[in-house]
């Protein structure tokens, strides 16, 4: 799948606007760090990118199985390590409707396993160039 996005920062401070064919919407940076706070950082981007793969991949599980899942709920954290050049990710889940043990302990299985998810937790190559 090819997927492209387009940044653009201007001269007011950090505000982005992000273009996703056909959705448009704002990125910037807290108060604290110079920014405006208009909208999420990249890195509360990041995270609730994961947390909404993880959320609609569990929902459309338990859709095709018939499962009574009225809601799930995904919470996403990180933590940066700059020193050490590593990210952590704590995914928690929260299903609520009629189920088994089974059927939740599967369904934790199956939001490991959503396309953002596999993505992060696998090596990803970025490659970069100027253009005019």
């Amino acid at each position: 799948m090819n997927v492209k996005s387009i940044a653009i920062t201007k001269k007011e401070n950090y505000r982005t606007q992000i273009q996703t064919d056909p959705h448009h919407f704002i990125v910037d940076e807290p108060i604290s760090v110079g920014g405006k706070d208009f909208g999420p950082s990249p890195g509360e981007l990041l995270a609730a990118s994961l947390a909404s793969c993880s959320s609609i991949t569990v929902k459309l599980y338990a859709d095709r199985k018939g499962w009574d899942l009225q809601e799930v709920e995904v919470e996403v954290d990180f933590e940066r390590d700059a020193k050490f050049n590593v990210t952590k990710f704590t995914k928690k889940l929260k299903f609520t409707g009629d189920l088994s043990q089974e059927q939740i302990d599967k369904l934790y299985e199956i939001a490991g396993k959503c396309p953002i998810h596999r993505m992060l937790a696998n090596p990803i190559e970025i490659s970069s160039e100027v253009v005019k």
